[in-house]
């Protein structure tokens, strides 16, 4: 699935904020990126989706390389990888119907196709009666929900959560890692970078750690660990 080989991020200001990472992230796969602030996981996460481009090393997709793509040819990679944000980055002037619309709207699909599966991931987040509210009308796990239809309406392979819970209250945190957890059940890649102590620890999942740009522990079956080096 992902595979990335001495990565390393250096950004202009002479930031370090990946050292040499090499990780294997297997299809089918729930993993948690924790560590403190600063230490990485943002970054991973946006060179995961080609927000970001390494400044040594390569990142293997599906056995692709995602570092050397052409501009033209990163649309095509988003389709594949779905991403939720801390902050939902929804539109506010769309519906949460329109929302998630725009995401296949922007890969050229058609109207027919739009009505088929907008309502149907909607429906799998518990939102098929909130599809004509604009976002200011919805709360923070609502909006979190809208976020999560727009990122699966594509039906990727992954979807990377890059703090989704952490504007939440602890019931609707677990509710949105709930619904990852059904995704994941559905066959798809879950990477999820968080802070949420509890929530990694009753998961049981694999658990990489990273601190001041390295990882330092990669676990099967983690627990969140404060003993950062």
């Amino acid at each position: 699935m992902f595979q990335l080989d001495s990565v390393t991020k250096v950004y202009p200001n002479k930031v370090v904020a990946l050292s040499g990472v090499s990780l294997t992230i297997r299809r089918g796969e729930f993993v948690f990126l924790v560590g403190p602030s600063g230490a990485g996981k943002s970054t991973l996460v946006k060179l995961l989706y080609r927000e970001e481009l390494p400044t040594r090393g390569n990142i293997l997709f599906e056995g692709r390389s995602i570092t050397r793509l052409r501009r033209s040819q990163v649309p095509y990679l988003r389709r594949r990888v779905g991403v939720v944000f801390q902050d939902c980055k929804l539109l506010p002037h769309k519906t949460a119907e329109a929302n998630v619309a725009f995401a296949l709207e922007v890969t050229g699909a058609g109207a027919r196709e739009i009505r088929r599966r907008v309502p149907a991931v909607l429906e799998l987040v518990g939102l098929a009666d909130k599809a004509r509210a604009y976002p200011h009308e919805l709360s923070g796990g609502e909006q979190q929900r809208v976020a999560l239809a727009r990122a699966i309406v594509n039906n990727p392979a992954v979807v990377i959560a890059d703090e989704p819970t952490g504007n939440l209250d602890p019931q609707t945190a677990w509710e949105i890692v709930g619904l990852l957890e059904e995704i994941n059940r559905r066959g798809r890649t879950v990477i999820m970078a968080t802070h949420a102590k509890a929530i990694v620890n009753a998961m049981n999942r694999r658990v990489v750690a990273l601190s001041r740009g390295r990882i330092y522990r990669d676990d099967a079956s983690g627990v969140y660990d404060d003993g950062y080096l």
